[in-house]
């Protein structure tokens, strides 16, 4: 049993595996995106009393040419090997058969994508095709959430009516943040908000005196260690407390409420923070690793490390801050991983 494709335009029999009918030299494929109407000229097509067409005339009968690949006789016209499918390069004759069927079979030279229906490449436009940058929700098992696409030019985020809004989220005010582009590059800056935006640092940063940092779920103000005079009152009485003692650094820490917490203040160059073993300890805090973070004051110069802690150290914003690819903001109780297109 002879095994092989039928051609769709003379239904002649094609072995496995040669590209093109030896009869007539149509394309023989498997994919019916590549079938094709079968159109012959009118001057090379007959019909049989079968309805069938026949193939086209030979011109000066038992002559050929030797095909340069396997050595076969091929017949006159014919556009490839019978036996090994080999392309016949066209002679001078047959250039006018071979553009008449390119003609037939794909139409006017137009659009590309009018040729093969189903198959043009569309343009891909609209919010992500503009978007230069997006922001991604950080879930509480540490997992990714939402997407914010950030395809226009100011971005606003808060519990309110915002573009990027976290309605439950009551440490959020209602417009809190923006995220914006300026200068071709991608900022947040804080729109007033009670309680921050805080960016995550990688390294050593510098921070001004009086900037606000979290640690864990600790939020800690930085600063000179400054004393007030020791003067007496109007009357001349000098008021009574501990003893005053040299130091560099200051640190306080705020709690929720608004409510002043404790104030640390050292003679040192260099405050480590952490849960356990260090200057600054605190244990009970399940977001703080062993040893979290550093505050170092050298030559006058305030600056924050963080030392490989699992869920990092963030610095609070003033002004307008330059984000790059793989930053994290939190604002409110939100993490948000920074992705530039």
């Amino acid at each position: 049993m002879d095994v092989g494709l039928v051609c769709d335009a003379c239904s002649a029999l094609t072995p496995i595996g040669v590209p093109q009918c030896a009869r007539c030299g149509q394309p023989v494929a498997l994919d019916p995106r590549q079938k094709r109407a079968s159109v012959q000229p009118p001057s090379a097509t007959a019909a049989g009393t079968n309805g069938t067409v026949a193939p086209p005339a030979v011109t000066n009968p038992g002559l050929g040419t030797a095909c340069t690949k396997c050595g076969s006789t091929i017949p006159p016209n014919f556009k490839f090997c019978p036996s090994c499918g080999n392309k016949v390069a066209p002679t001078t004759a047959s250039r006018g058969q071979q553009d008449f069927d390119v003609q037939t079979r794909v139409g006017p030279r137009t659009d590309p994508s009018a040729q093969k229906p189903g198959r043009s490449t569309l343009f891909f436009g609209g919010a992500m095709q503009s978007a230069r940058a997006k922001l991604t929700l950080i879930r509480g098992d540490g997992e990714d959430g939402v997407s914010f696409t950030l395809a226009g030019t100011d971005h606003l985020a808060g519990r309110g009516d915002c573009p990027i809004s976290f309605p439950d989220d009551t440490f959020l005010s209602p417009m809190h943040a923006n995220f914006r582009y300026s200068n071709n590059q991608l900022v947040v800056r804080d729109e007033g908000s009670l309680n921050g935006v805080f960016v995550r640092i990688s390294g050593t940063v510098q921070i001004t005196p009086g900037t606000t940092i979290l640690v864990g779920e600790q939020v800690l103000t930085v600063s000179h260690a400054t004393v007030a005079d020791d003067v007496p009152d109007a009357e001349g009485t000098y008021y009574s407390a501990s003893m005053i003692r040299h130091a560099t650094i200051e640190i306080a820490q705020q709690l929720r409420g608004g409510t002043p917490g404790w104030v640390f203040r050292v003679d040192t160059e260099a405050v480590a923070i952490g849960r356990e073993n260090n200057d600054i300890n605190f244990p009970d805090d399940p977001f703080i690793s062993g040893r979290h973070a550093q505050i170092q004051l050298v030559q006058g110069v305030l600056s924050v490390t963080d030392l490989g802690s699992r869920n990092g150290t963030f610095v609070r914003v003033s002004g307008e801050h330059v984000l790059k690819h793989g930053d994290y903001v939190f604002l409110g109780q939100q993490l948000l991983r920074v992705e530039i297109v």
